[in-house]
């Protein structure tokens, strides 16, 4: 084995510290390279958070400072001949969230403070916008070369307010009038940059800046954030190979399993297969797998736009979309598509381009688990460390194969948690079973239409396919005949797995199972 002593640079965002504290460092200055030489000299990047934006941002910091030194045995050393030393601006605007209004402008004040140590300031410069301006045109007249504005993050202070009506406005309008002076400083600008997780309409947030060029969906740019297959395969090729004698199984094994936890990102189509970057290095430093992304921050704006669009779990995502309808601003939002796909909640899976079809899903299984975690306490009322503990063991009993003992599991649990509201509707056994069973990380789907009606629920293990049909206040018997009479199984005879009927009773009085029956079909 080699590189024992690898570094994972883990919540690290500088290239500079990265390149010289000798961390892991996955090459994407082919992409700074292109981007710097394209036919727009202003560019916007949105990706999901921590998928490594703000290292990008500083990556072109470092570039337009001409430090070459640090780009020694990367592809850009091959490409760049002149390294020209630029005066940068660099906005890191994420140490701006949860603020009001009169904090976010003393943020930004104190930001620009630190230029005007470096470039001055006039005194007539009262406002941000002013002094921006006036940044930008004295670092151009001092040093003789044309300015880079990075602005990362760009919008931070923004999202914990996307779903007020009061606040976002105000808010937006502070940061509009902050980016005011860049179209007016196009002579003095070489280069502008900005990240964020969401798009917001260019009116909105950049004033007369229409000219910014997305290239957040140009399959030529799909991974310049995150790590793809190939990169894993080859770059980390070592770490893969580490991780899988910690753990007992083989290097292929291991890619598997990754792949499973972390993979499935798509930005465009069609793309390379990308790895969520904070999640796998993590992984790779830790030596286990884990769900490091989701643990990392749940925001509550993700939660609180699912309950403004009243969005069930088992809607999330399976569903196919053009981009006028996820690759929007978020204020044009008539859905909860955009920000579930901006913030890296869903993803593209396929898409038909001859007519702008794109399948959005969950990417990973890390995402799927994290994200109906958080959903729980929308249908089970109880501290995080009791479900685990019952979600471990109806994992243990399912994967097993004794849904009766799981079912037992789950009416015990279920009859010793607080009740939730609307629980008087059959809906909400069906979405809560399908949040309970996401959490095992099984495959799980809701009214599967067959020949002759729909199957309430269908879970896939590896070893066996279940057919669930719900009752609220009758018997299991009656589901139990609704699948038989329906023919259900029918439909999943050629799946390659036994196929297992499972009728579950529930009692809106004691909002538990009241009873089941469970009935292996046979073929002739």
């Amino acid at each position: 084995m080699e590189d024992l002593q690898r570094l994972y640079p883990i919540g690290i965002q500088t290239f500079s510290e990265i390149r010289e504290g000798n961390y892991l460092y996955i090459d994407k200055t082919e992409y700074v390279y292109r981007l710097t030489h394209s036919y727009s000299k202003y560019l916007f990047l949105s990706r999901p958070r921590r998928f490594g934006k703000s290292l990008l941002t500083s990556t072109f910091h470092c570039y337009f400072e001409g430090r070459k030194d640090l780009f020694e045995g990367l592809v850009i050393e091959t490409l760049e001949t002149e390294w020209i030393k630029h005066p940068v601006l660099h906005f890191d605007m994420s140490t701006a969230k949860h603020v009001d209004k009169e904090q976010l402008n003393a943020e930004l004040e104190l930001k620009l403070m630190a230029y005007e140590e470096i470039y001055g300031r006039v005194e007539e410069e009262q406002y941000v916008n002013q002094r921006l301006e006036g940044l930008i045109k004295r670092a151009y007249k001092q040093t003789g070369k044309k300015v880079v504005v990075l602005i990362d993050e760009y919008d931070a202070p923004l999202l914990d307010v996307v779903h007020e009506e009061k606040n976002l406005p105000q808010l937006r309008n502070v940061m509009r009038n902050f980016y005011s002076p860049l179209k007016a400083c196009d002579p003095y600008l070489r280069f502008v940059f900005l990240t964020g997780i969401t798009k917001f309409s260019q009116l909105s947030v950049f004033s007369e800046l229409n000219n910014i060029t997305n290239v957040s969906m140009l399959p030529d740019y799909a991974a310049i954030c995150g790590i793809t297959a190939e990169e894993l395969r080859t770059q980390m090729a070592p770490d893969v190979e580490r991780l899988a004698i910690r753990l007992g199984i083989t290097a292929e094994e291991m890619l598997d399993r990754l792949k499973e936890n972390y993979d499935g990102y798509h930005f465009s189509w069609p793309s390379p297969d990308v790895f969520n970057p904070f999640s796998l290095l993590k992984a790779m430093a830790l030596g286990e797998i884990g769900s490091y992304w989701f643990e990392s921050g749940t925001p509550t704006y993700i939660i609180e736009m699912l309950r403004k669009y009243a969005v069930l779990p088992s809607e999330i995502g399976g569903e196919e979309a053009s981009p006028s309808d996820f690759n929007v601003p978020l204020e044009l939002a008539t859905n909860y598509m955009p920000l579930l796909y901006q913030a890296g909640y869903l993803t593209i899976k396929g898409a038909d381009l001859e007519f702008d079809a794109y399948m959005l899903d969950i990417p990973n299984k890390e995402v799927r688990v994290g994200l109906m975690k958080s959903l729980i306490p929308s249908y089970v009322k109880s501290d995080s460390h009791e479900v685990n503990s019952v979600v471990r063991n109806l994992a243990r009993n399912i994967v097993r194969g004794d849904m009766d003992e799981a079912l037992k599991l789950l009416q015990t649990f279920l009859s010793t948690v607080p009740y939730c509201d609307n629980t008087d509707y059959e809906g909400h056994y069906q979405q809560m079973l399908y949040v309970i069973f996401s959490l095992l990380g099984i495959y799980t789907d809701v009214e599967v239409r067959t020949l002759k009606g729909r199957v309430d629920m269908v879970l896939r293990t590896k070893t066996t396919l279940y057919l669930v049909e719900l009752k609220l206040n009758q018997s299991a018997e009656a589901a139990m005949n609704q699948i038989n009479l329906q023919q259900y199984s029918e439909r999943f005879a050629l799946c390659g797995l036994p196929v297992v009927k499972v009728a579950i009773n529930f009692s809106a009085e004691s909002r538990t199972i009241a009873d089941w029956m469970i009935s292996r079909e046979t073929y002739a």
